[in-house]
């Protein structure tokens, strides 16, 4: 969770508001938006009633509904509502939710239904980032697959690599693994590759990169092929975006889909078309909410915008009149909104300075912001103290597993959970 995302209870809100302006500026709003958006839109915006009540209405196959039915699966729980139907089309998703939320049948179920469509081994691989949680993927692969027969290769540090290294001999279907004993496997392992891999699953991304398994994911990517990837995480921090970018081609951000928001992202990772397609969208409607980078900042001409939000603070007051501009068009009104924290203040007073003006200051209702944050709901409490465990095993809120033993861990320790 980045420091801003830590501190945007403290923060003010600077507003502006804009009169009609004929001038083509263009509004973007922080890529990293989805894991902010106020949750407190949950419970009018998707409740239960309109989320599917069976397994058989999402698509999954009968087989796997009486896996689902044998051990008590029997309504989706949101995250698998929204993620299963976007994974059945073949897309790649990010799904931002906790342990507990019923996450890991969100991504086996998709990857068992395409198993059984095409069957081949080395199907799918799975990475999680301590053995507790690799040993939990691989007990719910084998209850939710027990129909369909499906074999499924454990990879873990402490234990013998020549035994792992025989049930990789036998072609299982599904790997799951910690990144560390993965790349033992992938260098020394003879005869063993994921050149024909089709599904890659990174689970708790935040907490394989909080445990430093970075460099490793980095060589693990390198030598995958194209594939269908999901990547779910509790937070959506600048890492996991730069692991976003680095291996997901299309990712649906499932977080606004929970809460209620019909969003498309624009980025400059994305093709020409696909920037036009997600641009049609938003101006005919069908989308309300665009998710956007400074790619977005200038030349886009979409009417009718009435609220540009600044999660983040642009650099430069050319940038910031830039993206505000956006609203306020073809003799329509709107409202620009900034969030400033006090590490935030001197860039805002340089842009006030630059403007000429000083804009209106809105301190945020404490009590209000206190109901919010209740409502955030686990992911965000499971994370915080998550991180607390962390720290306090290791003895120093400031350490990393880097200062261990001398700077180093091996892989094969690597994956031990670290709380």
């Amino acid at each position: 969770m980045s420091s801003k995302r830590k501190r945007i209870h403290d923060a003010t809100v600077s507003t502006e508001h804009r009169p009609s302006d004929s001038s083509n500026h263009a509004a973007t709003l922080s890529e990293s938006e989805p894991i902010q958006l106020s949750p407190q839109h949950q419970d009018t915006h998707y409740s239960n009633e309109d989320s599917p009540k069976t397994f058989r209405a999402l698509g999954i196959l009968e087989s796997l509904c009486e896996s689902c039915d044998s051990l008590g699966y029997t309504t989706p729980t949101p995250i698998q509502a929204q993620s299963i139907p976007i994974a059945l089309q073949g897309r790649d998703l990010i799904g931002l939710a906790e342990t507990g939320s019923g996450k890991t049948a969100a991504f086996v179920l998709p990857i068992l239904q395409a198993l059984i469509n095409q069957p081949q081994p080395l199907h799918s691989l799975i990475l999680a980032p301590t053995r507790e949680l690799a040993q939990q993927t691989s007990k719910a692969i084998e209850a939710l697959g027990a129909l369909v027969s499906v074999r499924c290769a454990l990879l873990i540090g402490g234990l013998d690599m020549v035994s792992q290294a025989i049930v990789l001999g036998k072609k299982p279907h599904i790997v799951v693994a910690t990144p560390g004993r993965l790349l033992d496997h992938l260098e020394n392992t003879k005869g063993f590759s994921l050149r024909q891999l089709k599904y890659l699953v990174l689970d708790e991304a935040d907490r394989l990169l909080d445990l430093d398994f970075g460099p490793i994911l980095d060589k693990v990517l390198k030598v995958l092929p194209k594939r269908t990837t999901y990547l779910f995480s509790a937070t959506m921090s600048s890492k996991i975006e730069s692991l976003q970018r680095a291996c997901l081609s299309d990712p649906d951000p499932i977080m606004l889909r929970h809460l209620g928001f019909p969003a498309i992202p624009l980025h400059g990772q994305l093709s020409q078309s696909v920037r036009l397609g997600a641009l049609n969208k938003f101006r005919l409607g069908s989308r309300s909410l665009l998710i956007a980078t400074d790619v977005a900042a200038r030349g886009l001409d979409i009417p009718l915008v009435d609220l540009v939000i600044n999660y983040d603070l642009p650099q430069d007051s050319k940038t910031y009149i830039h993206r505000v501009g956006r609203t306020a068009r073809a003799g329509k009104s709107g409202i620009a909104i900034s969030f400033v924290t006090q590490y935030d203040v001197e860039l805002w007073l340089r842009i006030e300075a630059a403007l000429g003006k000083k804009l209106d200051e809105q301190k945020p209702n404490k009590e209000e912001v206190m109901v919010f944050a209740e409502r955030v709901g686990d992911a965000r409490r499971a994370a915080v103290r998550e991180m607390k465990d962390l720290h306090d095993k290791r003895g120093d809120p400031g350490a990393t597993l880097r200062h261990k033993r001398n700077g180093k861990r091996s892989r094969d320790d690597m994956d031990q959970d670290e709380g």
